[in-house]
């Protein structure tokens, strides 16, 4: 999960299940499934992500 809880363990879902698949846990297969769904890269997903995640921040 770790892209939420802090841990830094990127592929741990600590037991809550990936986003997904109806979990709480933003883990990196989620990535890899958002790419694939957009036809995009996994960088390329994840540079949109920190986009809109720093635009949010800087309000």
């Amino acid at each position: 999960m770790c892209y939420n809880c802090g841990c830094q363990v990127s592929d741990d879902d600590m037991g809550k299940g990936p986003l997904r698949k109806g979990g709480g846990s933003l883990v990196e297969s989620d990535f890899d499934h958002m790419a694939k769904a957009w036809n995009m890269t996994v960088e390329d997903t994840k540079k949109e992500v920190y986009k809109m995640l720093k635009k949010q921040l800087e309000k």
